[in-house]
């Protein structure tokens, strides 16, 4: 029986907005720690020589991420990179275009599968359940998470 040596992951850069920054997921010791810092966690666990940069800027939007952090994370030659973007895009105002975020999210996985990295992304929640005002916004929460999906098939 032979065993695979999975190896992990050496450097780890995280994109995004207030989602992905931490902003209002406090923890009283070390103030914000979202989600990017608590996976790097647990991947530090793993592999304690880890490097991790979290790039996240709350109030980005998709464009701005992809001006702002997209060319300081390829520098970094990241072997996993998460990319949350879209929602500020989507409630914010402004005008909302799903073809135009889906584009620039699309970009951001094409250059950095193109530069080596394996990319991890997400979809959105129903935010009606989360705030009954933004129920109105589920068929464009429906749609940019397809288009998520179509971009995330495209360059896997």
């Amino acid at each position: 029986m032979t065993t695979t040596q999975h190896h992990p992951y050496a450097r780890y850069v995280a994109l995004g907005d207030s989602q992905t920054e931490g902003l209002g997921d406090g923890d009283e010791t070390r103030g914000y720690r979202g989600w990017a810092d608590r996976l790097a966690e647990i991947l530090a666990e793993v592999n304690p020589d880890l490097m991790y940069a979290n790039l996240a800027v709350r109030g980005r939007r998709t464009a701005r991420i992809k001006a702002e952090q997209l060319g300081p994370a390829l520098a970094m030659k990241p072997d996993l990179v998460t990319v949350m973007a879209g929602m500020n895009d989507l409630v914010l105002p402004g005008g909302f275009d799903a073809a135009r975020v889906a584009a620039d999210i699309e970009e951001m996985f094409t250059e950095l599968t193109a530069a080596g990295a394996h990319v991890a992304t997400v979809t959105f929640p129903d935010i009606g359940r989360i705030s009954p005002l933004a129920r109105r916004a589920l068929p464009r929460v429906l749609d940019l998470n397809a288009r998520i999906r179509a971009a995330a098939d495209r360059t896997a």
